[in-house]
């Protein structure tokens, strides 16, 4: 699998929220070796990291986002620490992997190249504008149906790769409860192009993006008040989805989900009843989702910082009366797009 990418435009992320990451890394060792990788220690972990040597990586830890921020408003603790991945890599592209994570097997049995198939998702164009029913016009045995406007064949760039897991579905907490049984088994060999103005719940278990343009838009933003350390109450990168894909809508960039598939750890599943009772993501979503189904950017805003710092103001207008942690949420936004461009941009 050819992507077009060089492996020295590529940073694998990984945020640390486990000390022992050796089961971790051996299994991705056939695939992450070739490539520079940051890894983020969550700044509330005590105990010092465990990861096996043979690997070109650089581990930062809360005295290294305290020595290159300082006083910041953002905070980078628990999922969140991945984003000063983001914001120290030098690469074009970043693929980030939840280190709970381990690589999948196809249909067939192979080991699934998550990375691979994130560059070729990347790299290859995608067909927001309007939708190919054989999903993927570009990958090996399809094409564009009968129809489909020769216009649009080109395709545009694609900024945002979302991947899939196996075994330990992404619920939110009264799922979990409900369906704490319940494994992904179903391994689905499709990707597709989210098509324009529609909406997903973008998860940073298994995602890839272009940095160099995408960048100021991958930002730790939204904070729920009772937020812990387990996927299913957090939002921080549902926000973070949502906020650019409205970004790639606006300034015409594609967002790909389906392959690749990881597969995903037991090590939550039984702990979500704890949080089930204080949980306020529910509500957040209702108030989040129609505001972003008719949001529209304006037309000056051409670049993604532009995007990022027009769409805080009007979270901060429109969200903002609702409930305090948007108005939370715009802040880190704004404050995001000055770090991108002190610390962040290849030129910083």
């Amino acid at each position: 699998m050819s992507s077009g990418i060089q492996d020295s435009e590529v940073d694998i992320v990984i945020a640390a929220l486990q000390p022992n990451l050796n089961t971790f890394f051996e299994a991705w060792r056939p695939f992450f070796s070739r490539f520079h990788i940051i890894v983020v220690k969550d700044p509330d972990m005590a105990q010092d990291l465990q990861i096996p040597t043979g690997f070109d990586l650089k581990v930062y830890t809360k005295s290294d986002i305290d020595a290159m921020l300082g006083a910041t408003s953002i905070n980078f603790s628990g999922h969140s620490c991945r984003y000063f991945g983001y914001l120290v890599s030098r690469k074009k592209y970043v693929i980030s992997i939840d280190d709970n994570c381990l690589p999948a097997k196809d249909t067939a049995g192979s080991t699934v190249d998550a990375v691979a198939q994130h560059m070729v998702n990347l790299k290859t164009p995608a067909t927001p504008f309007f939708f190919n029913t054989l999903y993927d016009p570009y990958r090996k045995g399809a094409d564009f149906v009968r129809g489909y406007p020769f216009s649009l064949r080109e395709g545009v760039e694609c900024m945002l790769s979302c991947g899939l897991w196996l075994h330990n579905a992404d619920y939110d907490p009264m799922t979990h409860v409900v369906k704490r049984n319940q494994r992904n088994t179903t391994y689905v060999d499709a990707v597709m192009t989210v098509p324009l103005g529609a909406m997903m719940p973008v998860s940073g278990i298994n995602v890839a993006f272009n940095r160099e343009v995408l960048g100021p838009a991958m930002f730790p933003g939204l904070r729920l008040r009772n937020e812990g350390k387990h996927r299913w109450d957090t939002l921080e990168d549902v926000w973070n989805g949502l906020c650019a894909k409205v970004v790639c809508d606006s300034l015409g960039y594609g967002v790909k989900t389906g392959l690749p598939y990881v597969m995903r750890s037991d090590a939550e599943i039984g702990k979500a009843l704890e949080s089930l009772k204080e949980w306020e993501g529910v509500k957040v979503m209702d108030d989040v989702l129609p505001f972003f189904q008719s949001l529209k950017l304006s037309r000056t805003a051409v670049t993604v910082e532009d995007c990022v710092k027009e769409l805080a103001s009007i979270v901060r207008e429109k969200l903002g009366p609702k409930n305090a942690i948007f108005t939370k949420a715009a802040d880190a936004m704004v404050e995001w797009n000055n770090l991108w461009k002190s610390h962040g941009a290849r030129n910083a």
